[in-house]
């Protein structure tokens, strides 16, 4: 029997080991996890600091069959690639056929004064983990003023979710402008109108170059322009650094992450990485989907069946240990090898950004791109969408849900583009009322309603006729958004109008169409906080 070590029990770890066991009960799995909890979702942290969801409703649905030896709190140390054996920091062994390494990224602490070294002065949090948003929140109780440091996703989720909590928020970011990895200058003064409606501070182009410390606890921040931000609680979303410590000590090849091929394997044939401490040949771009997308190709490799998405193995010459190269932040790339998990969405309450593919910032100056935007940055709103022979390959909407919606249907789904792409820009007149969907008996059963774990209308009225009756039931069935949660809407639509039907629950409902009304859940039932509401679709 093949025993296959997994380092990591996180979103990344936590599926694969689901998706190997799935597909061959055969296998051996010992999980080590660094972290006492069990798999939670990562990407809504930033809605726990928001108070919009609960700790206890981020939890991921596992299910951990015979065979499988999960071991929380327990931390790799050391790789002997020569023996295939790792041992953990209290000195276990654990001898392994394969091993996959998932140790996902830590958080980026910036070199300035005041961060230089040791652990982080009082009233300094970084957000990556579920402890760390626990303290946040704690933290927010006698913080009455707030610095967040970075402006990418992350950081403006945390400065919206502190503002919600009541306190005076500065978003300090040393780029151009916000979300200047995603979002060009016009895009980026929408955002900025939607944070100023949302009564939060935005300083751009200048670095932080001290965090000021009194009695012990940090008091405020220091700009590279002389301005000085008081504030109780500072929060730092300055991008995330691979975990490749265990790597490079052992001699893998690391660069920004531990270098891997097209199918997720180490040059040592025994040894495998993926999700956020991969570098695969196309890049890697943080997001959950293309770490899921990466855990099941593997999956499938390793339980020996076929999948049309991978492709033949190549061989792979060892290489000589290497010295472990200073770590960076992984860079963007402008396409991926895996198309659909690009997508970028931003979580927050009263803003509303969505990027996908070649966008914004993304732009290659070797293509012919045709783009068209509409640009109202006063109002909040920026939309514009890229065309390439006559496919839609990519988008960028600020203040603009339901065409966020429609863009990403067509990017996903790869549907032709009108032979005018400024029709994109404006959603269609489908003769409902504003702000009403239409029903859901018009979406195919093929329509993909959570984008991150690719299940469609059908996934979900199959899970509904196998007797899933609320969010948390299809959640645990489907996986349905467990991703970044935006899909929470049109599956709740979906439960409200299966709940209506006159049918029998093991057939296809049928009957007249019933509005379904956007952002309800079904009648008598909640969300539970697993997810947050008003998202465009996508999961």
């Amino acid at each position: 029997m093949t025993h296959v070590v997994v380092v990591g029990n996180g979103m990344v770890g936590s599926r694969f080991v689901d998706e190997l066991v799935r597909l061959d009960d055969r296998v051996r799995v010992t999980v080590l996890g660094a972290e006492e909890h069990e798999p939670y979702n990562r990407v809504l942290l930033s809605e726990v600091v928001a108070g919009k969801v609960e700790v206890a409703s981020i939890g991921l649905p596992v299910s951990i069959p015979g065979g499988v030896d999960v071991r929380r709190g327990v931390e790799a140390a050391h790789l002997d690639r020569a023996s295939r054996q790792v041992t953990s920091t209290d000195g276990q062994q654990f001898a392994y056929d394969l091993l996959v390494l998932a140790t996902g990224a830590r958080s980026r602490i910036p070199a300035i004064a005041g961060l230089a070294s040791g652990p982080l002065p009082a009233g300094v949090h970084a957000l990556r983990t579920l402890d760390d948003a626990r303290e946040i929140v704690a933290a927010t109780v006698n913080a009455r003023r707030a610095v967040v440091l970075g402006a990418g996703v992350l950081g403006l989720e945390a400065a919206c979710g502190l503002a919600r909590r009541g306190l005076r928020v500065t978003v300090v970011h040393r780029g151009a402008h916000l979300m200047d990895r995603q979002l060009d200058a016009e895009a980026a003064a929408a955002v900025a109108h939607g944070l100023a409606l949302l009564g939060i501070d935005h300083r751009v182009g200048v670095r932080p170059d001290e965090v000021l410390i009194s009695g012990g606890r940090a008091s405020g921040v220091r700009l590279s322009d002389g301005e000085h931000l008081p504030a109780d609680l500072i929060v730092l979303a300055t991008g995330t650094l691979p975990e490749t410590g265990l790597a490079a000590r052992s001699g893998l090849e690391v660069d920004r992450g531990v270098v891997v091929g097209p199918r997720c394997a180490t040059a040592d044939p025994a040894v495998y990485a993926i999700g956020d401490c991969a570098q695969p040949p196309g890049g890697a771009t943080g997001l959950i989907a293309q770490g899921w997308d990466q855990a099941h190709r593997l999956a499938v490799l390793l339980a020996g069946r076929s999948d049309d998405r991978v492709e033949p193995v190549e061989p792979v010459e060892p290489v000589e240990p290497v010295e472990p190269s200073e770590p960076v932040e992984p860079v963007e790339p402008v396409e991926h090898e895996s198309h659909g998990t690009d997508l970028v969405r931003l979580k927050a309450h009263g803003l509303d950004v969505v990027t996908m593919g070649v966008s914004g910032a993304n732009r290659h100056p070797d293509v012919a791109h045709r783009g068209v935007r509409l640009s109202d940055p006063a109002t909040g709103r920026h939309v514009e969408v890229v065309v390439v022979d006559g496919m839609v390959v990519g988008a960028t909407c600020v203040g603009a849900g339901a065409v966020a919606a429609d863009l990403t249907s067509a990017y996903v789904r790869r549907t032709p583009a009108p032979a005018d792409p400024a029709q994109l820009l404006f959603r269609p007149v489908r003769g409902a009322a504003p702000g009403v969907e239409p029903s859901a008996t018009l979406m195919p059963d093929r329509a993909t309603v959570c984008r991150c774990n690719g299940v469609t209308k059908g996934g979900v009225v199959a899970s509904w006729r196998d007797g899933a009756r609320t969010l948390d039931d299809v959640a645990r069935v489907t996986r349905a958004t467990t991703g970044c949660g935006g899909c929470a809407d049109a599956v709740c639509g979906l439960l409200e109008w299966l709940g209506r039907s006159t049918t029998e629950p093991d057939s296809t409902p049928t009957g007249s169409p019933a509005l379904v009304s956007a952002g309800k859940a079904p009648a008598g039932q909640t969300s539970g906080g697993k997810v947050p509401a008003g998202q465009p679709s996508g999961g």
